[in-house]
């Protein structure tokens, strides 16, 4: 007799499937949610305010090429482009910049919303509209009703993100304003670097001092420093990258040839600024097209109604940052809660309130102090100051009828290096290097910010804020700032390095980064003469480290044993390559790390005030103090520590061990990487080359489980040939679409990993679509 098939009751199988089937219905729900924010690809749409049709036409990239009648309509197409693939983006640098994160992000953005809104960036950004011309307040106003006109017609679909947030808010003036006070901040001096040396300097003698912070001569530095109380609860009350601050300490690489110099019969420029990364990537490539052969190309960024870094028909541009020391930190003798002292007698603290509202909790008050010399930031630490003192800090980039925007239009309009360097006097923040070439072969190098003009000391340490002998008078008059005009040279580069000798009647700052990639450069360009666009693209993709070549004869030489003899066989035949098939890059910067580690800790400092420039202080015999009778005992036990750290991160098979592996540029989104399943899903990651030393920046840092993730590197790269209209070629390091469903979101990653470019010609090689907008 056959047996009877089993089968499940009725009531059973539909208490399986319906559910399944809800399941599978609300998924696709929400799928087709959120594919529904994505933009049109073809349209022909209304924009009230033209003065006349706009047509845009995207390549394959998704690069736009706007063809426009005026200024002011190109400023409203690119602002309603840039609402239309990166509104959320522009929306956290906006409410980044108002300390307004919290309200979407909670807690956990509640240390970086305390401190921008004590520094009151939003209310200094809509004071200083008033500083600007009626012809760039006019921009702004076109940009924003380009913005506002695509939340007008998308509303909440403007972006995934706003499903869940509710429409954007919208956009104004002063909302543009904020991106350029958003980089002033993160891109200026070196008030914190301040407390952590007064937070050292007790501790160490004068010449411990001078060899952990190698400087040139400068003028007279203030006196050590007694202890100030509480510096480690206030630091930790201050936003640190990457955990919550947008922006690590910056780099950058630019140069340019004159035409004489070039194998193009024009100038180049090079350009490749280093930021941290993110998906999408700050910067979005676009070319404006207008009347009489006028165009602007390069990369604009969210929320900015210019071109950021590129050219126009005359002179191209680019920038590093000048690391020029434009803030310091002021110890105010407290009289009470409501006054301070000065030379004059107690004077009345500002004071004002800021409210938090904090998504998921209750309202926060913060009471914000100001004295005469800016805003008291020690009362962003929740523990009280029992020594009568509060520290106050001096900040150019704060500083009143801030006219960056209006500089930068100047620029994109200036047709030559000496009308280049008119506009950087009108970039009043950040400061930066401004370098420039144009159309007659000229190249130039321009400093922008505010410098201060202190009374006494070099702003290494705190100040007396109680006395008339410290402080600012004013700042250096553009015209007196360093500046360099196609030098007989027929080039200039610019690494980050010093920019002006220490003996310069300008006195720009004590402390500059190394000079090896300046060095690197310069040697480059001597090994490649008469250049074209081509090579210097390839130059900027040069991994190789100056640093850890000087660093292979100690290494060569350390009596070791084991492990780490294998180890150092594997490094005898290596130049200082840091390519991401090699394993060797991996060791080095393994014991580097340990190496200053135990060599700081031997002299009491902790290992956060390690730094590339003190390993090469170490490296040139130029720091005994911490290293008697030399340093070959804890290079060696650094390269015990190194190895049996990769060997638990990435087996014990050390000649299976790759930098790329380990060495992955990451890129995530702001928001999105803090939820489980979609931080995944929306992050992207590629093997990288190059180190924080190399041309090719890509700084590793991480977590215990990764600590050589790529974070901070070149997310644009740019050359500029003044030989033809067509001659720029660039590339961002993402996508140019903010949407994590968009063809556009990471196409561009590859190319970028690749070292290839995309060509910003009039005409794109191939439309993938169209949009016209018409008044």
């Amino acid at each position: 007799m056959a047996r009877r098939a089993f089968r499940l009751p009725l009531w059973l199988r539909l208490l399986v499937i319906v559910p399944a089937v809800l399941l599978l219905a609300v998924g696709g729900a929400l799928y087709l949610l959120v594919w529904s924010t994505l933009p049109a690809r073809d349209a022909r749409l209304q924009l009230r305010g033209l003065s006349a049709p706009v047509a845009i036409a995207f390549d394959t990239a998704g690069v736009p090429r706007i063809q426009a009648t005026t200024e002011a309509d190109a400023a409203m197409a690119l602002g309603w482009l840039h609402a239309r693939d990166r509104m959320f983006q522009m929306e956290a640098m906006r409410l980044g910049a108002q300390g307004r994160l919290a309200e979407i992000a909670g807690r956990g953005a509640l240390r970086l919303d305390r401190f921008t809104r004590a520094l009151g960036l939003a209310e200094r950004a809509a004071d200083d509209i008033q500083s600007l011309s009626p012809e760039t307040r006019a921009i702004l106003e076109a940009y924003a009703a380009g913005v506002n006109a695509q939340i007008a017609a998308r509303g909440r679909f403007i972006a995934p993100e706003f499903l869940l947030l509710g429409a954007p808010e919208p956009w104004r003036v002063e909302h543009s304003l904020l991106w350029g006070k958003v980089m002033g901040l993160w891109l200026s001096g070196n008030w914190r670097s301040e407390l952590e040396r007064a937070r050292l300097a007790p501790g160490l003698g004068t010449e411990r001092f001078e060899q952990l912070f190698p400087a040139d001569t400068t003028p007279g530095r203030p006196d050590r420093l007694a202890a100030i109380q509480g510096l480690d609860s206030l630091l930790a009350a201050l936003p640190r990258f990457p955990e919550d601050a947008p922006l690590p300490s910056s780099a950058s690489n630019a140069w340019a040839l004159t035409a004489a110099q070039s194998g193009t019969g024009g100038a180049l420029l090079a350009a490749d600024p280093h930021l941290g990364f993110s998906a999408p990537i700050l910067w979005y490539l676009a070319r404006i097209e207008l009347p009489g052969g006028r165009f602007r190309a390069g990369a604009t960024s969210p929320g900015v109604p210019m071109v950021v870094i590129g050219r126009n028909e005359a002179l191209s541009w680019g920038f590093t940052t000048t690391h020029s020391d434009t803030q310091d930190v002021f110890i105010e003798r407290v009289i009470d809660q409501d006054h301070y002292a000065t030379e004059d007698g107690p004077r009345r603290f500002t004071t004002r309130e800021a409210r938090l509202r904090i998504r998921g909790g209750a309202e926060e008050v913060l009471r914000v102090r100001e004295t005469r010399h800016g805003i008291v930031i020690s009362d962003l630490d929740e523990t009280p100051r029992t020594d009568g003192t509060a520290l106050s800090v001096a900040m150019a980039n704060l500083a009143p009828r801030d006219t960056s925007a209006e500089g930068l239009l100047m620029l994109n309009r200036a047709r030559s290096v000496a009308e280049g360097g008119a506009a950087s006097a009108r970039i009043t923040s950040p400061p930066q290097n401004l370098m420039l070439a144009d159309g007659t072969g000229a190249i130039g190098l321009f400093l922008t910010g505010r410098t201060p003009i202190r009374r006494a000391g070099d702003g290494s340490l705190p100040s007396p804020g109680d006395t008339a002998a410290h402080g600012w008078d004013g700042f250096v008059s553009p015209g007196d700032m360093p500046h360099w005009v196609s030098p007989p040279s027929g080039r200039l580069v610019n690494a980050n390095n010093r920019v002006a000798p220490a003996d310069h009647p300008v006195f720009l700052g004590r402390d500059f980064p190394g000079d090896w990639r300046f060095r690197r450069i310069q040697a480059l360009l001597d090994a490649n003469p008469r250049p074209d666009a081509a090579v210097m693209a390839g130059m900027q993709l040069d991994a190789y480290s100056l640093l850890a070549e000087a660093s292979l004869p100690m290494l060569r030489n350390l009596a070791t044993t084991g492990r780490a003899r294998e180890a150092q066989q594997l490094l005898a035949g290596w130049t200082g390559e840091m390519a991401a098939g090699l394993g060797q890059p991996l060791i080095w910067n393994a014991w580097q790390r340990h190496f200053m580690r135990l060599v700081l800790e031997r002299a009491g400092v902790p290992e956060t005030a390690a730094s590339p420039e003190f390993l090469g202080q170490i490296l040139a015999g130029r720091a005994p103090a911490f290293c008697r009778p030399d340093c070959d005992g804890p290079a060696a036990r650094a390269l015990d520590a190194a190895v049996e750290q990769l060997s638990a991160l990435y087996g014990p098979d050390m000649t299976s061990w790759r930098w790329g592996t380990a060495h992955q540029a990451r890129f995530e989104h702001p928001l999105l990487r803090f939820i489980p399943g979609l931080s995944w899903a929306t992050r992207l990651a590629v093997p990288t080359a190059g180190d924080g030393q190399t041309v090719l920046r890509a700084t590793p840092r991480g977590g215990a489980e990764q600590p050589f993730m790529n974070v901070h590197g070149a997310g644009l790269r740019m050359v500029a040939d003044m030989a033809s209209p067509d001659g720029l070629i660039a590339i961002i390091s993402t996508g140019q679409s903010g949407h994590p469903m968009s063809e556009h979101w990471g196409d561009l990653l590859p190319l970028w990993a690749e070292g290839r470019m995309l060509r910003l010609s009039r005409e794109a090689t191939r439309t993938l679509s169209r949009v016209e907008l018409w008044p």
